[in-house]
């Protein structure tokens, strides 16, 4: 089995640590070196490898880390993971913390206790992510857009934005008009980490028009433009009950409560669905229709091929399933 390579400042298990430990008696010693077995230590090595990559694609330290930068790890992860291997991996990380002798391990703060009470409240029995909305949903979806037309409209941009983008909710709460540019193939969309770091580079995503007028994002998202008035700061905004535009940015939170609200009204179980079924049914709906994994991940941004894959798989499945061949060919030659 191949070992996987230390990621820096990986210290369990590291028996220099132990062994230039003067305090410690031989027995002691020994104890230590056998306390964790090679595969647990190798899952946390990988667990802590995660946490660093993380880490490093969002420019924050992770050896000294900021309890609050695990709280943002655990909310990423949520996305996807199943709670019990989000728990996993912050034990883990405690345990490395620890085992560095830190006098104050980040993950042992309150508000990392907090965030993990909630993810499990929150994911409860849902273990497996959110259904995916394939591209089929989306279109059956926007004929069920209720409430009066500056809801409508709204709605509408969110979800096709949310889906052509394949974005996290955060994501797509956050765009600002100002992050916004138009041109005559479609529309560029540039997601910054931070609305106050100037030196952000962000990342681009582009949207281009589709022929069919009613599902293009860009004409969606031009004409909630026109009918909010919007000009400038938040691009999706909460609206009140006198149906007028709210100077706030809409929380992702209610963006999940879209989907969901629609989701219902198409028959299927809101429970199953969330913001994130948009850029999950995206990759798959790409998948489905043989999009390199590359392509699909240019869009989607994930760093990990494996989710991707994953994706891809589920999708491969439905298309190349023995049911179809079998049901399909099932008139006698």
């Amino acid at each position: 089995m191949t070992k996987i390579p230390d990621a820096p400042n990986f210290f369990i298990g590291r028996s220099e640590a132990i062994a230039q430990n003067d305090k410690l008696s031989n027995k002691a010693r020994q104890s230590l070196y056998t306390a964790r077995a090679a595969n647990t230590v190798d899952a946390y090595r990988s667990d802590w490898n995660d946490f660093c990559d993380w880490c490093s694609y969002h420019q924050l330290s992770s050896f000294p880390a900021e309890p609050e930068t695990i709280v943002n790890y655990i909310n990423d992860l949520a996305d996807n993971a199943k709670a019990n291997t989000i728990a996993r991996r912050i034990s883990a990380l405690t345990e490395n913390f620890d085992a560095a002798g830190l006098k104050e391990n980040p993950c042992r703060y309150p508000i990392v206790k907090n965030a993990l009470r909630g993810i499990k409240r929150m994911k409860g029995t849902i273990q497996h992510g959110k259904a995916p909305i394939l591209f089929d949903d989306i279109k059956e979806m926007l004929t069920y857009l209720e409430g009066d037309e500056i809801q409508q409209v709204r709605d509408k941009a969110i979800l096709l934005v949310g889906f052509y983008g394949a974005l996290r909710r955060s994501e797509l709460a956050g765009i600002d008009v100002e992050d916004l540019k138009f041109t005559r193939l479609g529309l560029l969309i540039t997601l910054r980490k931070s609305k106050t770091d100037q030196f952000d580079q962000g990342q681009m995503i582009a949207i281009p028009m589709v022929k069919d007028k009613d599902l293009c994002a860009v004409t969606a998202l031009q004409k909630w433009l026109d009918v909010s008035g919007i000009t400038t700061g938040p691009v999706f905004r909460g609206l009140t009950k006198g149906h007028h535009v709210r100077k706030t940015r809409i929380s992702d939170k209610s963006i999940a409560l879209i989907v969901k609200h629609y989701a219902g009204l198409m028959g299927m179980n809101p429970d199953d669905y969330g913001a994130h079924s948009l850029r999950h049914g995206f990759a798959t709906s790409a998948a489905q229709h043989h999009v390199e994994e590359r392509q699909i991940m240019r869009q989607t941004r994930h760093k990990s091929q494996a989710i991707v894959r994953r994706y891809i798989d589920e999708a491969d499945r439905l298309i190349d399933s023995p049911i179809l061949k079998i049901t399909e060919d099932s008139h006698p030659h």
